[in-house]
């Protein structure tokens, strides 16, 4: 890693022959391997974009120019290259870099991004920004040929392209998302990449008709009148020129010498101009070429064989994915949505099995959910899968196409609470408050994966209307080892309450104690119910009674209910791993008072904090939701 050691600043670059560029390119992939073997991290997509942002810091300076990523996990080079190649071993860590574009971290990360298909409207942004403000730098947006199938970036294109503003899109091809690209954009694309084969016909009329002496200008002008029907013949009618684009490619995103040379003609230009790349993900390492939805995000691997370290606890995805699967078998009108997350939702299974149920969109989550509106309007039952942090894109399609009428959509709600790793953009914090405005919405909660099954069947078979199960990624231990079920047993039996409390639990997921307790209660759900029994036996040692009330549905929780399960308990603890706008806490105190008993609600979650990037015990450390920090947090609030 010669060259790579020898940059000190992005300036190095424009210096370097293209020859030192490809061995700069070299010590970038070697690099990659080496530190994300170790951290784990966006590996394919990371080594698909060496040379061309190689090529971008040749041509452009970032700390002026102004590069905007689209959903930004392919920013690991742009980082090396940026001042930050010493602190990659802390990558996707506290205090780390993060694996994101992140402005506080570097001056040359333009803007935030964690999210897809916003890039253009970034950048139109910026450009008219520059227009008005009588400034002098290029804008370049970096976009995916994955991203290309969310709205949002069909919006800014079309604006874009209209608007006459000297910008650059970089449409990176590689036919990849995190899975298989789909959808009429992708068929498009393929016709585009013939485009090669016209452009060198091109290139030889050039170089021997138009310079014949004397009757070459004649020749030349005649064929330019018919240039526009062969044109048409040969190639399809490209809809980023339709848009206003000067269109530029498609050319082999790993030669470097042709990069840098589109790049400098387009800023030139002086118009919107979007350059084709075309690229392979995962490009120098055989097994992430191989299959690069495998190596799209790793955890540690080994760089001889490719094998990624494993791990011993299942996941809430996979136990929803064996599910659904199970359900569908009985059901042939259970239908599965995603969008370009079907490995990452635990779908691949029921995919294989059940491919005519099951609908994979592409990154357009508003598409996804208004679809399942339209599904369960005409008779199917839509269960509908996405991450917590994509799914608050998709707020009003929730609202107008599926809760306002009441409509019979399911949605797996995944890692759902804090998510270790990919830090402040893939936090799925904010879905409890979103989803509970919602009319018509249920939310239920499973504190385990073995409630899954259960869980699912009941929003299928014993509910109208919409449905969200919310649940992490990670199992944190098996219900019966946290001592859940044996607490909830011993407490209905010895309990001067048990009658109250068996009739509420035997109702379809109505609040339960786990544990009972003399003087202060801890109110949670989810995998925080593991922490607050933790909790509990702590404050038992301090002197302090704690009951522990488990909450598996949120939308119809009432103060009177969580109270009835007590006796001369008044102080109530709410545990969320939230936002503390929208929580339930802040719902319960609203209802605390209008109650005619006096109730004091405490909360204990995240406030109005964006967790940075760290592990999730980490992150339940730091904002007090582990049982130490839960139990130390109630005995502050007794004193």
């Amino acid at each position: 890693m010669h060259m790579l050691e020898t940059i000190s600043s992005p300036k190095d670059i424009e210096k370097m022959s293209i020859p030192e560029l490809y061995t700069l390119c070299d010590d970038l992939r070697a690099f990659l391997l080496k530190n994300i073997s170790q951290t784990g991290g966006h590996l394919a997509s990371n080594l698909g974009v060496v040379e061309l942002t190689v090529s971008i810091h040749n041509v452009f300076d970032t700390s002026r120019d102004r590069l905007i990523f689209d959903v930004g996990h392919q920013c690991y080079v742009h980082k090396i290259l940026t001042g930050r190649r010493e602190d990659f071993t802390n990558l996707r860590r506290l205090t780390g870099v993060s694996g994101f574009p992140d402005p506080s971290e570097s001056g040359h990360d333009a803007f935030i991004s964690g999210h897809a298909s916003t890039s253009v409207s970034v950048s139109l942004g910026m450009a008219r920004a520059r227009t008005l403000l009588g400034e002098d730098y290029s804008v370049i947006a970096l976009i995916g040929d994955g991203a290309l199938t969310g709205g949002l970036a069909y919006e800014g294109l079309s604006d874009a392209g209209q608007s006459g503003e000297p910008l650059i899109v970089i449409l990176n091809d590689n036919e990849m998302s995190i899975t298989e690209n789909v959808g009429g954009l992708a068929r498009h694309l393929a016709h585009l990449r013939v485009r090669p084969y016209y452009l060198s016909l091109k290139k030889v009329y050039r170089k021997t008709i138009a310079k014949i002496p004397l009757i070459g200008k004649g020749v030349t002008k005649f064929f330019r009148k018919i240039k526009s029907g062969f044109k048409k013949a040969l190639l399809p009618s490209s809809m980023f020129e339709n848009m206003g684009f000067v269109y530029l490619g498609p050319v082999d995103g790993h030669n470097i010498k042709e990069i840098c040379r589109l790049l400098k003609v387009a800023r030139e230009i002086k118009k919107p101009v979007l350059i084709h790349m075309l690229t392979i993900k995962g490009k120098g390492y055989q097994f992430a070429e191989d299959k690069p939805e495998q190596y799209h995000g790793v955890s540690c691997f080994n760089v001889k064989n490719g094998e990624q370290a494993g791990t011993a606890s299942k996941s809430f995805s996979e136990a929803f994915g064996k599910a659904l699967t199970e359900l569908a078998g009985k059901d042939n009108k259970i239908c599965a949505i995603t969008a370009a997350m079907k490995s990452g939702t635990g779908l691949d299974g029921y995919a294989q099995k059940y491919p005519d149920r099951f609908f994979d969109v592409g990154i357009a989550e508003g598409h996804a959910v208004t679809m399942a509106g339209g599904l369960a309007k005409q008779g199917m039952i839509p269960v509908c899968a996405i991450y917590s942090t994509f799914l608050q894109r998709a707020y009003d399609m929730l609202f107008h196409d599926v809760c306002l009428a009441g409509q019979k959509v399911i949605f797996a709600v995944d890692r759902a609470g804090l998510v270790a790793d990919d830090g402040k953009t893939h936090q799925g914090t904010l879905d409890v408050g979103m989803l509970l405005q919602m009319p018509n919405m249920k939310i239920l909660c499973p504190s385990d994966i073995s409630e899954v099954y259960d869980m699912l069947r009941f929003a299928i078979y014993e509910t109208d209307g919409p449905v969200a199960i919310r649940y992490p990624r990670s199992d944190p231990e098996h219900f019966a080892k946290s001592g859940i079920a044996e607490n909830s047993a011993k407490n209905a039996a010895t309990s001067k309450n048990s009658t109250e409390a068996a009739t509420i639990s035997r109702a379809p997921y109505r609040p339960m104690m786990l544990k009972s307790g003399r003087d202060v209660a801890i109110i949670t759900y989810g995998r925080l119910v593991h922490n607050s029994l933790r909790a509990a036996d702590l404050l038992d040692n301090r002197g302090v009674s704690a009951a522990v009330i488990k909450l598996t549905r949120l939308d119809d929780v009432t103060v009177g209910e969580i109270t009835s399960l007590l006796k001369n308990v008044n102080t109530l603890f709410v545990v969320e791993e939230c936002a503390a706008h929208g929580s339930l806490a802040s719902l319960l105190a609203l209802d605390a008072d209008s109650f005619q008993k006096s109730v004091r609600i405490v909360s204990i979650n995240l406030g109005q904090n964006t967790p940075p990037v760290a592990t999730t015990g980490e992150l339940m450390k730091m904002y007090g939701l582990d049982a130490d920090g839960i139990a130390e947090e109630i005995l502050r609030r007794c004193k």
